[in-house]
């Protein structure tokens, strides 16, 4: 008599299920937002616009443009990332899924910031490689493109943390968007000042590491306290 031996079901590991989850979130965020471009595309089409007109508005003066192309880069950096923020969580509230995400067996602070990654992808990123060939038409000296870029890649990812906080707080109200603004400019100030004054010190031939490195200290206290902060914030809005 032949013996039948049953194989046991392979038990998944504690964090297999985690992985999976944020592996779908990502793909499904990352789909969903190609789908509508237009929404990628705008903050980009911003941060262009208003790097061109200046110069037109204020002087081409190269000095002077070289003066305040830090600053300047930064603020449109910042508005251009504000704009993508109202719709981070808005399209999931709207067709009910964002109930589905609350009742997931995952921790929501992880399946957040799996969300908030696909929207650094595509607008924090963007930004900062955008950011080295606007500098051109404010004739900013060549040496500081890449302290630039690393400096809006760094803090970029910090304002998509804190604006995340904000989007999910005003995410069941109808026009959100005037508070959110409200909500997270305040929070935005300590990245622009350090992320403006690293151009400025590569600029000026000063070391830029002190800057850079306030910016990853930043973005280490954003990345460890902001999924806790936008899961409690998304309960508070669907929940009350």
């Amino acid at each position: 008599m032949q013996e039948t031996t049953e194989v046991a079901p392979r038990l998944k590991e504690p964090g297999e299920g985690l992985a999976l989850a944020l592996t779908a979130t990502l793909k499904r965020d990352l789909v969903l937002m190609l789908r509508r471009r237009g929404e990628v595309l705008n903050p980009l089409v911003f941060f262009a616009l208003v790097i061109t007109l200046f110069p037109v508005g204020i002087s081409p003066d190269p000095d002077l443009l070289a003066l305040i192309a830090p600053g300047l880069l930064w603020v449109a950096a910042l508005l251009a990332a504000l704009l993508s923020l109202d719709s981070l969580f808005r399209s999931d509230f709207d067709d009910g899924s964002l109930e589905q995400l609350l009742l997931a067996p995952q921790p929501l602070a992880a399946l957040t910031l799996a969300k908030v990654a696909v929207h650094w992808l595509l607008t924090g990123l963007p930004l900062a490689l955008m950011a080295p060939i606007l500098g051109i038409m404010l004739a900013l000296p060549a040496g500081s493109y890449l302290v630039l870029a690393v400096s809006l890649a760094l803090g970029s990812a910090t304002l998509s943390l804190i604006g995340a906080i904000g989007a999910a707080l005003t995410v069941g109200l109808a026009r959100g968007g005037v508070l959110l603004s409200l909500l997270v400019l305040p929070l935005y100030i300590p990245v622009l000042i350090f992320g403006a004054g690293a151009v400025q010190a590569a600029i000026a031939g000063d070391s830029v590491s002190a800057h850079l490195a306030i910016l990853g200290a930043l973005l280490a206290a954003a990345l460890m306290l902001a999924p806790w902060a936008i899961a409690a914030s998304l309960r508070i809005s669907i929940n009350g």
